[in-house]
């Protein structure tokens, strides 16, 4: 078991989704930053599906009751194994009774924590993403014990890698949405002109962007969204949609974001700048 002794801002256990269930309503959820916890999991020799815990700006205060390897990933949250530091992207084992704590932001917002063989809660819906109601928590409290498998024997075929990383990327490619052709010219130069700054309302719901662009008067069915769509309201607003965010909306879907640049979006915060580049 893993001990919950602090939890810093948002800890949550998320694999690479929820698929398949979008049309009774339950979102995909999962990592935020999928390119950060396919590359951990990679170097522990996991399915790249197996669930981590997704920590948020400020990080938590955890202790293993059994021994086992893990790796850290995503963003650069200075962390200690029992007061001795340890770095992103290299597998540390683990004892009974070792504490891992987490202290200042560094560079990005989403750090990941991956564990040899994963963590092991109860999948529901064929996911161990947490996303309320389908499961009972939205999030990891203080004093929650997560289970995961006891690892002896392992042995790395890796122990370290240096990863190419896409916090500086501030860039977020973008492909044509299904009401792609209701903006006019003035909106169009608009959005692949202008830089944006993220809002102070961004979660794992979605990201609102600070600036707006000419508005519109379009109305149109509810219709079907995915992570990564952009919705534009009659104010101007952007909305980009994220992991947790709703399946449907009636707002034009103007653009989709890619994969990749959903892992990008992922680590960005209040106040950073972004640029939409169509491909």
């Amino acid at each position: 078991m893993l001990k919950v002794l602090k939890t810093g801002l948002y800890l949550t256990i998320q694999d690479l989704g929820r698929y398949g269930y979008r049309d009774i309503g339950v979102p995909i959820s999962g990592a935020m930053d999928v390119a950060s916890v396919k590359k951990a999991n990679l170097l522990l020799d996991n399915d790249e599906n197996e669930a981590v815990l997704e920590i948020t700006m400020t990080g938590p205060t955890l202790q293993f009751e059994e021994p086992t390897y893990i790796c850290l990933a995503g963003a650069h949250i200075a962390a200690t194994l029992n007061n001795e530091t340890i770095d992103n992207y290299k597998i540390v084992k683990v004892e009974k009774g070792d504490i891992l704590t987490y202290g200042r932001l560094e560079v990005g917002f989403r750090g990941y924590l991956a564990i040899k063989d994963g963590i092991q809660t109860e999948k529901l819906l064929n996911s161990r993403s947490q996303f309320y109601p389908v499961t009972k928590k939205s999030r990891i409290t203080v004093g929650a014990q997560i289970p995961y498998n006891k690892t002896l024997a392992y042995k790395p075929k890796i122990s370290e890698v240096k990863i190419e990383e896409h916090f500086g990327q501030n860039t977020l490619k973008v492909y044509k949405g299904p009401e792609f052709s209701l903006l006019s010219d003035g909106q169009l130069a608009e959005i692949f002109t202008k830089a944006f700054t993220v809002s102070k309302e961004n979660n794992r719901m979605a990201y609102q962007l600070s600036e707006l662009i000419a508005g519109h008067s379009h109305s149109m069915l509810t219709s079907g969204t995915l992570p990564g769509t952009i919705q534009l309201t009659p104010a101007g607003r952007l909305i980009i949609l994220m992991k947790d965010g709703q399946t449907t909306g009636g707002y034009p879907r103007i653009l989709q974001l890619s994969e990749e640049s959903i892992s990008v979006l992922a680590q960005k915060k209040y106040g950073d700048e972004l640029l939409f580049k169509l491909v």
